[in-house]
């Protein structure tokens, strides 16, 4: 596949940032064919044509037929057929049948979103409103958002079919021992102050309205683990029966595994013996004992914390962390290439706050204090998904670096595991109970 960006950065900063979002999009989709782009494996993910055409709707839809004079658009079918949840907008498809849609084709959706490049370019060398520089920014990230769905769910596409393909070619496999010797080393707690903090977007940037607005909290004292939990930390729950153990569920994540059948993480399979593998981007690998674990759910996730003596940490003690100790946002993004976790490095108090896997919080995803949702089909941009979700934070291996701040909220269903999630404890002021283990 290939689509070549078809605007040409000038002397601004906001159409040099245009063009580089666009050429990422068009490089995460380069080692696809027309065929595994027309992959759907379940109703959550979505195939990478429509990934493609889909963040090229947004800059059409709210930018050029609103803020560019005499543009012509390019089919006005593609209103509908690539809406994908803008009621205001009109009808749009039900999402579990994007893998239907052969039509149009992969070359009508490149010649579409190069013929909405050229209409951007028009727009930005011209005098681009405040309003439309905003949507701009905002769409910019939209794609942003678009380009990490775009690696989550053709993983999960390559997984769900009998060759299990890889996505692009294979590093070098590390053994088991060597596995075993890169040790993250122990996990040490760090303690953070009670009293009231603020929470929320600073006003310095772009941010989504969900951070939004910055308002207090009162919180207890509490402890951030020093890094995120491993594989090898992982199987040591698994083996100890968790997975077989209604006390350490909740309802609904006892339910959820049961009529689901799991017994590991998504992508886990046996290896021989007592051995494991994964399935990554980069086809089977032997599990990295050292590496955080991920592509669990929160029910997972909230039943480890709870078979380690600990619980999961509240999205405002992940912020307020994060903040204190002026983590840096550096680590392991999708600009990386590896597009899968790895071992900390053992590098700072908080490792691997940003990248790597979003960290699963305790917290429901609802509307800060004071949220309103702007006006008209852009409102239904987040405030529509304020309900049955949990806030995860600080991205993954498939985040770009830019995309990622402090204050960013992810959010999803519990049962969610085809993302990049995994877990970091957390405890109450001085005092933590282990199971099995005084130090980790």
């Amino acid at each position: 596949m290939s689509t070549a960006t078809q605007i040409t950065a000038t002397d601004t900063a906001l159409s040099g940032e245009f063009v580089r979002v666009r050429h990422a999009t068009e490089q995460l989709a380069r080692p696809l064919n027309a065929e595994d782009m027309m992959l759907q494996s379940m109703p959550d993910a979505s195939p990478a044509k429509w990934h493609l055409a889909h963040t090229t709707w947004f800059f059409e839809t709210f930018i050029l037929r609103q803020h560019l004079r005499g543009y012509r658009v390019f089919n006005d079918d593609f209103l509908r057929v690539f809406n994908s949840y803008y009621k205001q907008v009109g009808d749009h498809p039900n999402r579990a049948m994007r893998g239907l849609f052969s039509r149009p084709t992969l070359d009508e959706v490149v010649a579409y979103r190069q013929h909405v490049e050229r209409g951007m370019a028009q727009l930005l060398q011209g005098e681009a409103s405040a309003a439309a520089e905003s949507l701009l920014t905002l769409g910019m990230n939209h794609e942003q958002q678009h380009q990490e769905l775009m690696v989550t769910d053709i993983k999960h596409a390559f997984w769900s079919q009998p060759l299990q393909p890889a996505y692009h070619h294979q590093p070098r496999s590390r053994n088991k021992e060597q596995a075993i010797a890169a040790s993250p080393g122990d996990c040490k707690w760090i303690p953070f102050r009670g009293g009231i903090h603020g929470i929320g977007f600073s006003g310095d940037g772009f941010c989504f309205d969900n951070e939004t607005p910055q308002h207090q909290t009162l919180l207890r004292p509490f402890r951030l683990a020093s890094r995120l939990v491993t594989n090898a930390e992982y199987l040591e729950f698994i083996r100890s029966g968790a997975y077989s153990e209604p006390s350490l569920w909740l309802s609904e994540g006892w339910d959820t595994i049961v009529r689901e059948q799991w017994h590991a993480p998504l992508y886990w399979e046996r290896d021989q013996a007592d051995g494991w593998r994964v399935f990554t981007l980069h086809g089977w690998q032997p599990l990295d004992l050292a590496a955080p674990t991920c592509h669990i759910s929160y029910f997972e996730a909230d039943a480890f914390a709870r078979w380690s003596g600990a619980r999961l940490p509240l999205e405002s003690e992940w912020e307020i962390a994060a903040r204190e100790r002026a983590v840096p946002i550096a680590g392991n993004f999708s600009e990386s290439g590896l597009l899968h976790p790895r071992a900390s490095g053992q590098g700072g108090a908080l490792q691997q706050m940003y990248g790597d896997v979003w960290e699963w919080t305790a917290s429901p995803y609802t509307a800060y204090p004071g949220f309103v949702q702007a006006a008209g089909a852009i409102g239904e941009y987040n405030g529509k998904f304020m309900c049955n979700q949990y806030v995860l934070r600080g991205g993954s291996c498939a985040t770009p670096q830019s995309h990622i701040r402090a204050s960013y909220r992810n959010f999803f269903p519990a049962h969610a595991r085809w993302q990049f999630s995994g877990i970091r404890l957390a405890s109450d002021g001085d005092t933590v109970r282990r199971n099995n283990d005084d130090e980790r």
